[in-house]
C-alpha cells in the first residue's frame, strides 16, 4: 500500500486531502529552503573560515535535531517501528552526512556537486533490490534522469575549469556519500511502504539517536574531535552558523521525508538533483558570474530532463497497479519476509 493514503501532514500543514500537485509544492517548497539555506551557510563556514570538520559538524547538528523534535512534542512512545529497524539506516545516513561534509576539505562545492548530481541513477537502480520495495521504473524515468545528470555535470564543469579543486581523497568520500545515498532513500522510502503509519518526524528521531554514537570513532580516530573543539573555542561565533544551518536543514529533512513517503525515492532524488541545479544558478544571478555555452547546454538538458520526468505515463502505472495486486495475492510468503527484514513479525507487529 502507497503511504499516501495515511494521514501526513508538514509543519502542521495537512497534505492527505490535498492534490497531487499541491503536495509536491508544499513539501518541495520546504525541501529548497532548507537547503538552499545550508548550502549558503556552508560555504560560509568551509571555504570563508576554511573550517572542515565534517563529522563533527554533523553530530552537532543531531543534537538541533533532537531538540527541535522535542519541543514538536514527539517522544518514543509514538513509535511504530522497533529500534533496530533504524541501525543499519543510521549507520548509513550519518556515514552519508560526515563524508558529504568532510569531502568539502578536498573538493570545492561545484565539484562536490557534480558528483553528487549523479545520485539519482543509483538510487533507481537500488530501488529494485531493497526488500520491500522491489522497484522498477519505465525506460523514460532512466532517460530523464541521464538528461538531468548530464546537463548538472556540464553546467558544474563549466565552473570547475575557471575554479578547480580536486583531490584524490575528496572524490573517494563523495563516492562513499553517493552509495550510501543510494541505499537511504529506498530504505527509507520501504519503511514507509511496509509501515505506513510511521510519521516523518520518528523516522528522523530514530535515525539521529541511534546515528549519532556512529560519529565518535571516526571524530576520535582522525582526531577530528579536539580539533574542532578548540576550534569552535576559538570562534564561538561558528556555533550559532551552524544552529542556524541546522535548523534550516531540519526544515529540508522533514520535507525530504514527507516526499519519499508520498512520491518514493527516485523522484525525490530527482527533486534533490534540481535543487542543486537551482543553487548553481543562483550563485551565477546573485554573483553576476558570466554564463558560457557550455552553462545553456547544462540549463536545456536539465530543462528536458524535468519536462520528461513530468511526462504521464497512465498505461505503465496501469500495468504497475495490476501486477502489484497479483504479486502480493501470488506470492504472500516473501512479502512477510520482506516485512520480517525491516524489523516486524508476519502481524506487522514490531518486533523487540
Amino acid at each position: 500500500m502507497r503511504s499516501e493514503e495515511q494521514s501526513r501532514s508538514l509543519f502542521g500543514i495537512s497534505l492527505s486531502n490535498r492534490p497531487k500537485w499541491q503536495q509536491f509544492l508544499i513539501c518541495s517548497s520546504g525541501f529548497f529552503f532548507g537547503y538552499l539555506v545550508n548550502g549558503v551557510c556552508e560555504e560560509y563556514v568551509y571555504n570563508r573560515l576554511q573550517f572542515s570538520y565534517g563529522w563533527y559538524f554533523t553530530f552537532v547538528q543531531g543534537f538541533v535535531y533532537l531538540f527541535l523534535l522535542y519541543i514538536q512534542g514527539f517522544n518514543t512512545k509514538q513509535m511504530v517501528n522497533p529500534w533496530k529497524t533504524y541501525v543499519k539506516l543510521s549507520a548509513v545516513l550519518m556515514g552519508s552526512h560526515g563524508l558529504t561534509k568532510g569531502s568539502l576539505a578536498f573538493l570545492n562545492y561545484p565539484a562536490q556537486l557534480m558528483f553528487k548530481s549523479t545520485k539519482v541513477l543509483p538510487v533507481m537502480i537500488m530501488g529494485a533490490f531493497i526488500p520491500g520495495l522491489r522497484r522498477k521504473y519505465p525506460a523514460h524515468e532512466y532517460v530523464s534522469a541521464v538528461l538531468l545528470v548530464v546537463g548538472l555535470i556540464l553546467f558544474t564543469l563549466a565552473d570547475a575549469h575557471t575554479s578547480p579543486n580536486f583531490s584524490v581523497i575528496g572524490v573517494i568520500m563523495v563516492s562513499g556519500a553517493l552509495v550510501m545515498d543510494s541505499f537511504l532513500g529506498n530504505f527509507q522510502e520501504a519503511i514507509f511502504t511496509v509501515n505506513p503509519e510511521t510519521t516523518q518526524t520518528e523516522m528522523l528521531f530514530c535515525s539521529t539517536v541511534v546515528g549519532l554514537p556512529f560519529l565518535i570513532p571516526p571524530m576520535i580516530l582522525t582526531g577530528e574531535l579536539f580539533k574542532a573543539w578548540n576550534s569552535c573555542y576559538q570562534h564561538p561565533y561558528v556555533y550559532g552558523v551552524l544552529v542556524f544551518e541546522a535548523m534550516a536543514t531540519f526544515v529540508g529533512q522533514v520535507s525530504v521525508l514527507s516526499l519519499i513517503a508520498i512520491f518514493g525515492a527516485a523522484t525525490t532524488a530527482m527533486v534533490t538533483t534540481a535543487r542543486k541545479a537551482v543553487t548553481l544558478l543562483l550563485s551565477y544571478l546573485i554573483f553576476t558570474k558570466p554564463l558560457t555555452e557550455q552553462h545553456g547546454t547544462g540549463l536545456l538538458l536539465i530543462a528536458m530532463g524535468i519536462i520528461m520526468k513530468m511526462l504521464p505515463d497512465n498505461n505503465t502505472n496501469n500495468h504497475k497497479r495490476v501486477a502489484s495486486k497479483v504479486d502480493r495475492n501470488l506470492v504472500k510468503p516473501s512479502y512477510k519476509e520482506e516485512q520480517i527484514q525491516l524489523g516486524f513479525d508476519e502481524e506487522k507487529r514490531p518486533l523487540v
